[in-house]
């Protein structure tokens, strides 16, 4: 997986004031979980622009006040009138334990069903998987070759090597349809993916139980 150099600085004052105040400054409070103790930082909210606008995911070299931390972004929140961002979690992570993150997809082939007239229905543009550090790739590819119209791709259709996807195996990834349905599709692609939603919810609570734990003692700044 592609890595990230962020340089940062630990935050000399924690609270709902002094995070007022570095956010008036144009900086991003953030807090790193996940090792011997969570870590309060801060760094222009610019640096973090290609970590956050980009489809990429990256495993990132946090140094804080020069200490070197492998970490993965776990949380991001935004102000919602303005989308600044308001504050970043990351997840501290070790080369012999595994890791939960969000991996973009690339779709590749040329789909049967396409040539034939069908429209292509993406589901999904990440997938959550489980993974060491050293086994996460840059993206996953999902092959729709063989796809022709009326098939879809679902999550338990997908492997890879040495990680475990953590999204609901019924979820679908991509699809198929035919044209002349499409509009009569995305309506029912839409409340399929609602239910979908409501299932991966539950069945993250399970796999991200010990990290919100983590976060709870975090988020007092």
């Amino acid at each position: 997986m592609e890595k990230l150099e962020i340089k940062t600085s630990k935050r000399k004052e924690t609270g709902k004031k002094a995070s007022k105040q570095l956010r008036k400054e144009g900086y991003v409070p953030c807090v790193l979980y996940g090792g011997k103790e969570n870590i309060h930082f801060a760094a222009e909210e610019k640096t973090f622009r290609k970590l956050i606008y980009t489809p990429k995911a990256f495993l990132v070299d946090l140094f804080i006040d020069n200490e070197e931390h492998k970490a993965v972004l776990q949380d991001i929140s935004f102000h919602p009138v303005t989308d600044h961002i308001l504050h970043i979690d990351f997840k501290e992570v070790f080369d012999d334990k595994k890791v939960n993150i969000d991996i973009p997809i690339h779709i590749v082939g040329d789909s049967i069903g396409i040539k034939a007239g069908g429209n292509l229905a993406v589901k999904r543009r990440t997938l959550r998987v489980r993974a060491l550090p050293k086994d996460l790739p840059d993206f996953l590819e999902v092959d729709i070759t063989n796809l022709n119209i009326g098939q879809s791709l679902k999550v338990r259709d997908l492997h890879y090597d040495n990680l475990e996807i953590l999204d609901p195996g019924q979820a679908m990834v991509v699809g198929v349809i035919s044209s002349r349905l499409a509009k009569l599709s995305v309506e029912e692609i839409a409340a399929q993916e609602a239910a979908e939603e409501a299932a991966s919810e539950r069945a993250a609570e399970s796999a991200e139980a010990a990290a919100g734990e983590e976060k709870k003692e975090a988020a007092s700044e």
